[in-house]
């Protein structure tokens, strides 16, 4: 089973409208939405949910007022200053470190597992789809990340399918480092403008360091042609493949409006064409 990511580097790219219209092209797939900070994938598919789950990790300091005798040894312990004088934690700031918990005589300080987020399964219109939400001001991304990559993965397998779909998240941080690592392919979706190309160059410069292959698809090109130019230049310098580019094109929003993918809003244009073609080399480059 071949897994593709869908990334960016930057937000705004268009990478889940693209991720969207390959749904409707790819067969035998289960589609991934490994951006669980800002998911969206979601207002597109309009998914069925199966089963929900809870996303558990990390721990947070917890007081027993009626044991805690207030010898304010938790307060100097504290590198964060995560307790305040009420002896109140401020769960944002408790780093979950756990020496507080250790060094209480009192034994009053409480260790609780955090629930900071749900993830889902679900079905869609273009099939099986596993998706998460992290809480508000929640850490611990990567790992919600790693977890819906590998719920897919079992699913997937369960059902015979051949492709992972994944719509990865933007940036090089964290939560990108735990959707590419194990892929088959990353396509990275950038745009003509300075700060796309210099983020696109960050993530190629990940992907080459976990050794995962590499397209560049470059979106809204006509904006700034010089600049594709320059783009695509450098993809032939680090030898990745250029699968193709996309005109800028209202079509996107008008179907995101409309939550719906680009295929289900207008079928016959010169940028539904493109995606084709797009999509066509990356699925030889895939092998499937």
């Amino acid at each position: 089973m071949k897994e593709l990511i869908v990334i960016s580097g930057k937000g705004g790219t268009g990478k889940t409208s693209l991720m969207a219209a390959f749904a409707s092209l790819a067969e035998n797939k289960v589609l991934c939405d490994a951006d669980v900070d800002a998911a969206d994938l979601h207002l597109i598919m309009n998914p069925a949910v199966r089963k929900q789950s809870d996303f558990q990790s990390g721990y947070t300091a917890d007081i027993d007022r009626e044991k805690c005798t207030e010898c304010g040894l938790c307060l100097d312990l504290c590198r964060w200053s995560a307790i305040n004088d009420e002896y109140e934690v401020n769960p944002i700031e408790c780093e979950g470190c756990g020496v507080c918990v250790y060094f209480c005589p009192e034994k009053a300080i409480d260790f609780p597992l955090n629930t900071c987020g749900e993830w889902y399964i679900s079905d869609t219109r273009f099939g099986p789809m596993v998706h998460a939400r992290l809480g508000i001001a929640e850490e611990n991304s990567g790992k919600l990340v790693s977890l819906v990559r590998q719920e897919a993965k079992k699913l997937g397998e369960d059902k015979g399918l051949d492709l992972i779909l994944t719509d990865g998240p933007p940036g090089v941080g964290c939560p990108v480092i735990a959707s590419i690592g194990g892929a088959s392919a990353v396509l990275i979706v950038t745009e003509p403008t300075i700060s796309g190309k210099h983020d696109m160059e960050r993530v190629v410069q990940l992907s080459a360091y976990f050794k995962v292959p590499a397209m560049i698809c470059v979106n809204k090109f006509d904006l700034n042609v010089e600049l594709t130019r320059e783009i695509e230049n450098y993809g032939k310098e680090k030898d990745l493949i250029c699968v193709g580019r996309i005109p800028f094109d209202p079509v996107f929003t008008k179907a995101m409006v409309q939550a719906q993918t680009v295929f289900e809003y207008n079928t016959d244009s010169e940028t539904i064409r493109d995606i084709r073609n797009i999509w066509g080399k990356v699925a030889r480059e895939l092998e499937i």
